[in-house]
């Protein structure tokens, strides 16, 4: 678990260093759009067998142990309803709070979080993020939502009558 975590944190610092170098030369929004390079294919790589799970909350239970074997601790709130098959993810330990300090960030969620829920987005046009929570700015929890519309199993779990049951 220790050399997982390490090699998290170390990709992390490559990260922070190289959007603070794009961000210099190119600006923000060109080093926002530099970093997302091949980052929606990759996302696709990772996530696409855990998203054709029938419900969001199957797939995002699957990735705790991952999530557990770099170090962090994180809860899964299957929200579906209303035909919409909808998570939380929530994070219980940012991994990247004083990391980014190292490189001159107050958070570091635009170049962490917010990059991977835009990489999601291009990755899986149907699913939609947001983040509802960050500890970087007090909350004692960062929160993700993901949704996407609820087909088969999953729709017969998200009717009018009440969200799925855990």
């Amino acid at each position: 678990m220790q050399n997982a975590h390490q090699e998290l944190i170390e990709n992390a610092r490559k990260k922070f260093s190289r959007y603070r170098e794009l961000s210099s030369q190119l600006g923000e929004a060109a080093a926002r759009e530099a970093m997302l390079e091949g980052f929606p294919e990759l996302q696709k790589e990772r996530m696409g067998p855990l998203l054709d799970r029938p419900t969001l909350a199957e797939a995002f239970r699957e990735a705790i142990p991952l999530f557990r074997s770099i170090g962090m601790e994180m809860a899964v709130v299957d929200i579906s309803n209303r035909g919409i098959d909808a998570v939380l993810e929530i994070q219980r330990i940012c991994p990247w709070l004083e990391v980014c300090r190292e490189y001159g960030f107050d958070t570091p969620c635009h170049v962490i979080c917010e990059l991977d829920m835009e990489a999601t987005r291009r990755a899986f046009p149907e699913m939609q993020g947001e983040i509802l929570a960050r500890q970087a700015h007090g909350s004692p929890v960062c929160i993700f939502k993901y949704e996407r519309p609820a087909t088969g199993e999953s729709a017969a779990a998200t009717s009018s009558a009440g969200p799925a049951k855990d």
